[in-house]
């Protein structure tokens, strides 16, 4: 049996979209639910060649009683077989209730998927993955001004829209589970991928809520350039003319999906949202500048800058968080200062410890050097903001050891290139970038943080190996 996410997958590679049309008929717009139904089959016969999917909402049809139900039904049977129906429905709740609401979804109005609360965990979404072939979007970090209410709080050093999105991806039939994320966050987007690197995520709030198409796409988009579904309903209903509206979505969509270079050759996607951040925080500056040896450079870059930009810092943490878990170790160790924000991101984000030694030698108090909690024997990953030649971590990495700890690895968000990682490599430690400077180029190029003529500057200036 083919299922609802292998449907959909197939549609969006059909017709090169990943647009999925909002069927939101308001109530005030319509004297009946025959008038909906027309005005909705209208909607559908303008935009089927474009559209990937389409989510109905229920609670427009609901409005007209009876009546309203049947429009439902009649709508979803009238969308062409081959593309898939969402059914936003946002429902919550569990046994035999869930079991009516989900028999209600798929058998009775033959919806493919439908939207769910996960607030009453996996006995409210198990109900609707026994219907086999049919699929859920689990509601994850939504567009509304309120989701930080409750989305953002902390649950165990991380929010409870990362823990959502960390434990359906867990839950039997996780194949069968997609997350609805917003597109008012694309810090949050990005995390949610990252989190559920195979899900298909449900992203509306582009148009009338104010999202950033493009962010939304750059954050969302999985590495094959599927995995993102970008909802429009209001700004394609109201249009004079939803054909043109439709196809200008689909090609602006397309359009984003072809300005993630690095995700296309085999390259991290977290590449071009921490690219994103580091440019629009300031953390990069290009110009002339003279640097403390008296040499001029033509960019500077300062990440302390990340403190004043929680969004911007929640990316690079989130980033971290997803290298961390490829290594082995018990804390990571901050490099003050400028790592130690950072480092805070990435403890949080990865749910591990966080030591930082002290700058200067503790006199008072318990006398320590290294703060944190650990045990001698236990092995602490060093971590910092940018690597140039190296000494400073191997200063720290002294202080680690005299204080009985064990170090391997050694992680940097930016690498200058200047000879860090061979130098480290060199004394037995593996050496870990977020991302260097070649990378980070052509992407702020191709976002339009850079010129052609300044990157091939820059380019030069490293060539010369500048320090």
């Amino acid at each position: 049996m083919t299922t609802f996410f292998t449907q959909l997958e197939q549609r969006a590679r059909a017709i090169n979209s990943l647009l999925c049309v909002g069927l939101d008929p308001q109530p005030e717009k319509f004297g009946s639910a025959q008038a909906v139904l027309e005005f909705c089959k209208r909607l559908v016969d303008q935009t089927r060649d474009l559209a990937c999917a389409y989510k109905p909402n229920s609670a427009f049809f609901e409005v007209w009683g009876g009546a309203g139900y049947d429009a439902l039904s009649d709508l979803i049977a009238y969308i062409p077989h081959d593309i898939p129906v969402i059914l936003d429905a946002k429902r919550g709740d569990i046994a035999s209730t869930a079991s009516a609401y989900a028999k209600s979804a798929f058998e009775t109005l033959g919806a493919g998927a439908i939207t769910l609360s996960p607030y009453l965990g996996e006995d409210g979404v198990q109900p609707f993955l026994a219907h086999t072939g049919k699929g859920v979007f689990v509601l994850c970090k939504t567009s509304n001004p309120g989701a930080s209410e409750f989305q953002d709080l902390p649950v165990s050093g991380q929010s409870l829209y990362e823990t959502i999105a960390r434990t359906v991806t867990r839950w039997e039939h996780a194949d069968r589970i997609g997350l609805v994320v917003g597109a008012t966050d694309p810090a949050a987007l990005h995390c949610v991928r990252v989190l559920a690197p195979k899900a298909w995520l449900l992203v509306p709030g582009v148009g009338a809520q104010g999202g950033d198409l493009d962010a939304a796409v750059t954050a969302g988009l999985r590495p094959d350039g599927l995995g993102v579904l970008i909802n429009a309903s209001r700004s394609i209903a109201d249009a004079s003319d939803p054909k043109t509206e439709s196809r200008r979505l689909r090609d602006a969509i397309n359009a984003a999906r072809t300005q993630t270079p690095s995700t296309r050759a085999g390259q991290p996607a977290y590449i071009e949202p921490v690219a994103r951040a580091l440019a629009e925080s300031g953390c990069v500056k290009f110009g002339s500048f003279t640097l403390k040896s008296g040499k001029t450079s033509p960019f500077y870059l300062d990440l302390r800058r990340l403190v004043a930009y929680p969004d911007k810092l929640q990316i690079i943490g989130v980033a971290l968080a997803e290298l961390l878990e490829t290594l082995h170790f018990d804390h990571i160790a901050a490099i003050p200062y400028a790592a130690l924000p950072i480092g805070t991101a990435a403890s949080l984000h990865a749910n591990r410890s966080l030591l930082y030694p002290r700058r200067e030698a503790k006199s008072y108090g318990t006398g320590v050097n290294i703060e944190g909690v650990f045990e001698a024997g236990d092995t602490a990953v060093v971590l910092d903001d940018l690597a140039t030649t190296g000494e400073t971590k191997i200063e720290t990495i002294d202080k680690l050891k005299s204080a009985g700890l064990a170090v391997n690895d050694i992680v940097v968000v930016i690498d200058r290139e200047q000879g860090a990682a061979a130098m480290l490599e060199g004394l037995g430690y593996h050496f870990h970038a977020l991302v260097t400077l070649s990378q980070l180029l052509p992407v702020w190029e191709a976002q339009g943080f850079l010129s052609a003529d300044h990157r091939r500057d820059i380019e030069t200036y490293l060539a010369q190996d500048h320090v």
